[in-house]
């Protein structure tokens, strides 16, 4: 196949295209376009543009064009635009060009990622111009726009009609399923996205601490480690994540010769999806512990100047880490089964199975109030069934909780069988590896947080209710009863006695 030049001929060829040629956004027309569709093709810079055609033109029909005006007269009705550019003012710009162009019916998406409040604010104002707007969450990085992502479309049903079997194609597939489905209206495609987003900082949180567990917590080399990760890989934390964190433990640097990731600065980077998961979840009251502390690891991980001034505040003897985690009862059972040890470094893999579990708990917890706060009907089911393939945490889980919430709608995933059997078998495991960093100053917010979390979530009684009384005394917002039922206050600055303030 050789691409297709535009002119007058081509008016009305392409069944769809992309807009912003950067490395995502080239990668995905090149997917749409291995995939048998005619893809128009258009960048502000058109040397982008002629340069992805050059290279790339045998791996289907593009239709190049210079100016967006001929990009939109290029699409086949209803038009169909992907818009691939940097979030925010960028992407209103963008929109605005495009829906000039438009006419009622036609359809843009927005495939970057976009805060959801500002996707539901877009495709608002679209509907007013009988426009489609769908918000579209793209997961899988470079590789995956173009061998197929894991993709998260929102926008009205009657735009996924046209867009879905587009979506749905180019997808990564599993077990014959493609990895994309209609979550719901306006913002739902992003707000999933941004979930998928923030439970990614968890999962790369928690392995990292189990590496730095098994680094200093044992004393073993990145290599020998890369090779404790790629075992694990084996079993139940096959995940991309898990796979490509031995292939980083066993590079070496070539300039030096040492492990690549003892010359990595260590201070991690973020985009902001992270921290918006964070936002959202206190504005919906909703505890996403895993994914903060993963934030704030990263926070603090940037935090270079102030790490080294306070480097030498008391702690354990940092030459005795292993020894002290070794010393430890992590790895050594009580009771009957003392005679089989676990081991450290399968505690270390228990501690992390059942903190990754709780990570995406979290996460789905914060989806049904989201569903529940925007309106929108969203399947967890079918959204654990898209993120098998193509995205960043695609692991062999997700099919346990596609089955958990195929089945029923369980009040937490921690109460599926499944996921219940799982964290009970590695809790003793959980709990050893998490007193054990504590006693070495092996710092483990991401596991100590999720296993905080458990133990909060299956109390019977909090320490909530003195919080309540405390809150009683200084600011009289009153308390309810186990007893009886209404609201009551205590009058502290006078007989203290109680009254009753309402129903």
């Amino acid at each position: 196949m050789t691409a297709t030049v535009s002119n007058t001929a081509a008016t009305g060829t392409a069944q769809i295209g992309v807009t912003g040629l950067a490395v995502m956004g080239s990668n995905l027309a090149r997917n749409l376009a291995r995939n048998g569709f005619v893809t128009a093709v258009h960048n502000r810079s058109y040397a982008k543009t002629q340069a992805l055609v050059a290279d790339h033109s045998d791996e289907g029909t593009f239709v190049p064009s210079e100016s967006m005006a001929d990009f939109v007269a290029s699409l086949a009705r209803p038009r169909t635009a992907i818009i691939m550019v940097q979030a925010g003012t960028a992407t209103d710009a963008v929109i605005d060009e495009l829906a000039a162009l438009m006419e009622p019916g036609d359809i843009i998406i927005d495939g970057g990622n976009a805060h959801f409040p500002d996707t539901r604010r877009r495709e608002a104002a679209l509907r007013e111009k009988s426009l489609h707007f769908v918000g579209c969450g793209i997961s899988g990085g470079e590789e995956g726009a173009l061998h197929g992502p894991s993709i998260m479309p929102g926008g009205s049903a009657e735009s996924y009609r046209t867009v879905g079997p587009i979506l749905e194609k180019i997808s990564a597939h599993v077990d014959g399923e493609p990895c994309c489905t209609h979550i719901g209206t306006d913002g739902a495609g992003h707000f999933v996205k941004m979930v998928h987003n923030g439970i990614e900082y968890a999962d790369m949180q928690l392995i990292g601490e189990a590496y730095d567990l098994l680094r200093r917590g044992t004393g073993m080399t990145p290599s020998a480690i890369a090779d404790v990760f790629a075992d694990w890989n084996t079993g139940e934390l096959d995940s991309y994540l898990i796979e490509i964190t031995a292939q980083v433990l066993r590079q070496t640097d070539t300039a030096t010769g040492k492990p690549l990731v003892d010359v990595i600065v260590d201070a991690a980077g973020m985009k902001g999806t992270g921290t918006w998961t964070v936002q959202t979840a206190l504005d919906l009251a909703v505890p996403v512990t895993g994914i903060a502390e993963a934030v704030f690891a990263r926070g603090l991980s940037s935090q270079s100047d102030q790490r080294a001034a306070c480097s030498g505040l008391p702690g354990p003897d940092p030459s005795a880490d292993a020894a002290s985690f070794a010393g430890s009862d992590v790895g050594h059972h009580a009771g009957p089964d003392a005679e089989s040890p676990a081991g450290p470094i399968e505690d270390i893999r228990r501690a992390l199975y059942a903190s990754k579990i709780v990570a995406y708990a979290q996460g789905l917890d914060l989806i049904v109030a989201g569903a529940r706060e925007y309106g929108w009907d969203i399947d967890l089911g079918a959204v654990a069934r898209i993120w098998r393939g193509g995205c960043i945490i695609r692991a062999a889980f997700l099919n346990r909780i596609t089955e958990a919430y195929s089945a029923s709608a369980p009040a937490s995933l921690l109460l599926a069988p499944y996921f219940t059997a799982a964290v009970a078998a590695a809790q003793d495991s959980w709990r050893r590896v998490v007193a054990g960093a504590v006693s070495a100053g092996i710092p483990v917010p991401g596991f100590s947080a999720a296993l905080a979390y458990y133990d909060g979530l299956r109390s019977s009684r909090l320490p909530a209710a003195l919080i309540q009384g405390q809150r009683d005394f200084f600011g009289a917002h009153t308390y309810r009863r186990v007893d009886r039922a209404g609201v009551f206050h205590t009058l502290w600055g006078g007989d203290r006695s109680e009254i009753k303030t309402g129903d």
